[in-house]
């Protein structure tokens, strides 16, 4: 777990850095993409029997009856989804430089930050009944740019009322878990789950006269539970639950403190209904909530992003 930061003055105070290099929005998107198709190419190349000679029933021609019978959609080895998410962002953000601290920045009403739709992915390994192992991935990026109405100060450097101000905030929110369901039935089942969520964090504000940055990245344990039920057996409802928190509190912290010093919280909610066409394809409505405050050294912030998503998925 650790944050870095950078900052420049490019009128006054032109300092060339060598070891630090710019990441523009492309590169940023090309390092996300890369670790995701080596994954997804390793696992689907491991998966080489079918798992059912059945053939598949297809929503539209029920051979047995809709309420009555097994589920359908259970029978996989891989299941990959992907689909858009369409969260309300709530990010407030301060980042201390030179012993200043800094302005808690709320990305929305001082920055001009905006509703954006976020693609999301996730592959599921189901070795066995109730084993599976999972991997999503959702690559949240806002990029905006307003005239200040007040003065805020960013990495120790001050940004005056009325200038100009070009901000960009990126977070990666891989969740890398494994569930094992304990109860499994025909037509549901409830499991638990094991995470390691990797949050990266990058968040830069430009000016005329300055250029500042933050990054930070952590891995975060979390433990959870999953519950799946059947009302037909083409329809499944799901309710996931994840959370961890590192005691500490946020608003405390003793001056002059120059260790590093990790606090921080994460909530992650997900309801979903799926439709499923046929064993192999399903179409998912739902609504996901992630509550994430943290404290990183001297960077804190306090993340709120809430919405409904639409995905598709299909199974191997």
């Amino acid at each position: 777990m650790y944050a870095n930061s950078h900052s420049t003055r490019s009128r006054q105070y032109p300092v060339h850095r060598p070891g630090i290099k710019k990441r523009t929005v492309m590169a940023w998107r090309a390092e996300r993409t890369v670790p995701v198709v080596i994954l997804l190419s390793a696992l689907l190349c491991g998966t080489t029997e079918k798992i059912s000679a059945q053939e598949p029933e297809y929503l539209w021609s029920i051979e047995e009856s809709l309420w009555r019978g097994p589920s359908v959609g259970e029978g996989y080895t891989v299941e990959l989804t992907a689909g858009l998410w369409d969260p309300i962002p709530v990010i407030v953000a301060s980042s201390e430089q030179f012993g200043i601290p800094g302005s808690d920045i709320h990305f929305g009403n001082d920055l001009g930050l905006t509703r954006t739709s976020h693609p999301n992915f996730r592959l599921t390994f189901k070795p066995g009944r109730k084993h599976k192992l999972r991997v999503s991935l959702v690559p949240i990026e806002y990029a905006q740019q307003r005239v200040l109405a007040r003065p805020l100060v960013f990495q120790g450097i001050k940004y005056d009322a009325n200038t100009s101000v070009a901000s960009t905030f990126q977070w990666d929110a891989w969740r890398f878990g494994y569930e094992y369901d304990i109860v499994s039935r025909q037509r549901g089942y409830f499991g638990i789950l094991l995470e390691a969520k990797y949050t990266r964090l990058a968040a830069s504000l430009t000016s005329a006269d300055a250029q500042e940055y933050v990054r930070a990245q952590a891995p975060i344990p979390a433990l959870g539970a999953i519950l799946r039920v059947y009302p037909t057996r083409f329809t499944p409802l799901t309710v996931e639950f994840t959370a961890f928190k590192l005691p500490g509190d946020l608003t405390k912290r003793l001056p002059g403190n120059l260790s590093a010093d990790y606090r921080g919280q994460y909530v992650d909610l997900d309801v979903y209904a799926t439709l499923n066409l046929s064993r192999m394809v399903g179409i998912n409505l739902g609504y996901r909530s992630v509550d994430f405050n943290y404290l990183i050294d001297r960077d804190a912030g306090d993340l709120k992003l809430a919405g409904f998503y639409a995905s598709g998925t299909v199974r191997f």
